[in-house]
């Protein structure tokens, strides 16, 4: 069975898989005997486009599992709402389109840290949890340290249309809902990481 692991970073991202993908644009080749993570961060942070570094290994799980080893890793959870209408919740934070996550208490689990936190970032009640949609990965720099957080992402449901309301403390400007149709306007301003997950829902 074909591997394959992403890490995003930046507007880019970093693809391990023992194949080459096919829908991948601007790839960019690395030899793993050769990678840095974080020589490959800062550079991210230079790219003017965004680029898909790649690197083909024989068992990409075991080179993920060491970099993971190499960074600290936070877990978070949240989640992809869609109301009685058929339409899906977004938040817009620090400039950007996004969906609502958070990180994971100590001794709480993924599921019960999703609903938490799509609750208290905008206001409403979690009527339906489902399944797992797929699980991210992405860098970023804490205080100085280059972390990687891995974030489960869940489909949750909401009776009708509850009023939102933006937890303005944790730097959410706006929440809103959003028909599949009009799903432009959030991919013209958000990150790849949830372009992508949009994708499961709407191809882009």
């Amino acid at each position: 069975m074909a591997q394959i692991y992403k890490i995003y970073m930046n507007q880019s991202a970093l693809v391990i898989a023992d194949f080459v993908p096919q829908s991948a644009t601007n790839i960019q080749s690395i030899d793993h005997q050769y990678f840095d993570l974080e020589k490959l961060f800062k550079q991210t942070k230079e790219n003017k486009i965004p680029i898909t570094y790649f690197i083909l290994i024989k068992k990409p799980t075991d080179f993920f599992d060491l970099i993971k080893k190499q960074i600290k890793l936070i877990k978070a959870a949240g989640g992809l709402v869609k109301n009685g209408k058929g339409s899906y919740l977004f938040i817009h934070r620090l400039g950007k389109w996004d969906l609502p996550k958070g990180k994971v208490d100590e001794g709480e689990s993924m599921r019960k840290a999703a609903i938490r936190e799509v609750e208290e970032e905008c206001g409403i009640e979690v009527n339906y949890l489902g399944k797992k949609i797929t699980t991210t990965y992405h860098t970023y720099l804490l205080k100085g340290e280059l972390v990687l957080k891995k974030t489960n992402w869940y489909e949750m449901g909401v009776n009708k249309v509850p009023k939102l309301k933006p937890q303005y403390e944790e730097d959410i400007t706006e929440a809103i809902w959003l028909e599949t149709s009009k799903f432009d306007k959030i991919r013209k301003n958000t990150y790849p990481l949830i372009a992508d997950i949009l994708d499961t829902i709407v191809p882009n």
